[in-house]
């Protein structure tokens, strides 16, 4: 895929509210629009669909445009249809990839999500890693991309009895008692799972904070978690909170861990991807459907209840998806791909952006400690430290409209450590000025939610909790 063709797509984005630590951001939602605006202006467009079909043979179709082939700029069909393959991929999830439109594009785009290609790294998460199954690129014509098939299930809203919930982010873990629904004791501990290359220790932490919120309680009915990472039926199948642990090991220790933590505790114990319990606890808290959470932590984690109040089966891995079109945006460290939302929405965007301004930060000491010390800057008025947290609101706004093309959006729930104290009303003052300005049509659509600060720090820990049904 050509830099300069990227290149001059993105800079048919060029923002009108420019981030103040970042004036080469260049939205993805911006770039799509131009694009799209100039394919119908040129008379000439042809039909391009993809096609993401799942491990449980569910099904999402994306229908869009392209310049005819003999087109000027014809040149800019492919960086803009792989972003919108690698945008896909991760928000729906897919071990199967059907590209139907120009066959010179499709040919493309599957040598890039190849074994050898720029995405080797998503061709193995979504194959064998994710799905367990070979990952597959096919090319045909628009026609002949298969009808959508999805599916929704209900998640958690169960509240009676004595639970516990967990939530496991890359710097710390929650824990909260809750008795009917009602929270009785909480707690954070500051801890290292991505360089642990054992998984005992991941159990032996868990297994502490468990503990600690059982003594606060008569007795155990039911356990939920929430876990960063792509979790399904209680196994995680890929997690950066396990990345050190080697792949054999893995493979034996870590996709079994909640299911011999389930045995130990002998009662109805669930986990769930930390992103679908984001978008569960705003649901629950708002009492309403259509809600697409973010929890801006060590990552970005993502989840969305539907118009049903259900969650959809889709991946929702937002901080892989890219938000920001700039060919020399920053890589992430884990992918190696640039301009994904992991760079921009979560603590690493606050390190990168502090780099860059000269605040020096203690790299002996942990991320969260890191975090906390910028924070600490924040609040004594350092007018660097705000810059930060007005750069990450700006890329905020620019986010939420282009999550908007893909889903459809009644409230925007905003949450994370990032957005705790004083960092979480800049960001969401700078977002409602972005979308005043260049999105207008969206104020009316979507109510952004800044949860209380309690609710920030340990709701998903709340709601996670939520996740069992007691059998009676």
């Amino acid at each position: 895929m050509g830099i300069e063709s990227m290149r001059a797509l993105a800079e048919m984005a060029k923002p009108r509210v420019i981030p103040p630590l970042d004036d080469s951001f260049r939205s993805a939602a911006l770039a799509n629009r131009a694009f799209r605006r100039a394919v119908e202006e040129s008379g000439n467009a042809v039909p391009f669909v993809i096609g993401l079909e799942r491990g449980d043979g569910t099904r999402s179709r994306y229908d869009t445009k392209l310049f005819a082939g003999d087109h000027p700029m014809a040149s800019l069909n492919l960086p803009y249809a792989e972003r919108l393959v690698k945008f896909l991929l991760w928000q729906k999830g897919a071990w199967r990839v059907t590209v139907g439109g120009p066959s010179e594009i499709g040919g493309e785009i599957e040598a890039v999500y190849s074994p050898n290609g720029a995405r080797s790294f998503d061709w193995e998460f979504m194959g064998n890693a994710t799905y367990e199954r070979p990952f597959e690129v096919d090319v045909t014509d628009a026609d002949s991309v298969p009808a959508a098939r999805e599916v929704s299930v209900p998640l958690g809203r169960h509240l009676e009895g004595c639970r516990i919930g967990f939530d496991l982010g890359a710097s710390d873990r929650k824990v909260a008692a809750v008795i009917d629904g009602d929270s009785i004791f909480t707690q954070e501990v500051v801890w290292d799972p991505r360089n642990q290359t054992d998984p005992q220790y991941h159990y032996e932490q868990i297994m502490d904070g468990l503990r600690r919120a059982a003594a606060s309680m008569p007795r155990v009915d039911a356990i939920g978690g929430s876990s960063a990472g792509v979790i399904i039926n209680s196994r995680p199948m890929v997690a950066s909170l396990f990345r050190g642990v080697p792949r054999p090991l893995f493979e034996t220790g870590v996709k079994s861990i909640f299911l011999r933590m389930r045995k130990e505790w002998g009662v109805p114990f669930e986990v769930a991807n930390d992103g679908d319990v984001t978008a569960l606890a705003g649901a629950m808290s708002l009492n309403d459907c259509c809600v697409l959470g973010v929890a801006m932590g060590s990552s970005e984690a993502a989840g969305y209840v539907n118009e049903d109040g259900n969650i959809t089966g889709w991946l929702n891995e937002l901080a892989f998806a890219p938000i920001d079109y700039n060919p020399d945006a920053p890589a992430d460290e884990w992918s190696g791909d640039t301009g994904c939302g992991v760079q921009y929405l979560t603590q690493q965007a606050v390190f990168r952006l502090a780099a860059a301004i000269g605040i020096e930060l203690d790299q002996s000491a942990t991320p969260a400690a890191q975090l906390e010390y910028v924070q600490g800057l924040l609040r004594s008025g350092d007018e660097r430290a705000r810059r930060i947290w007005e750069t990450i609101g700006c890329y905020t706004g620019y986010t939420i409209a282009h999550y908007a093309e893909f889903y459809t959006i009644k409230h925007m729930l905003i949450l994370g450590r990032v957005t705790s104290g004083e960092g979480g009303p800049i960001i969401l003052s700078q977002a409602k000025r972005v979308i005043q300005e260049e999105f207008p049509d969206l104020l009316s659509t979507i109510e952004l939610h800044l949860p209380d600060e309690e609710t920030r720090r340990v709701g998903q820990a709340v709601a996670a909790a939520s996740l069992p049904a007691i059998q009676t």
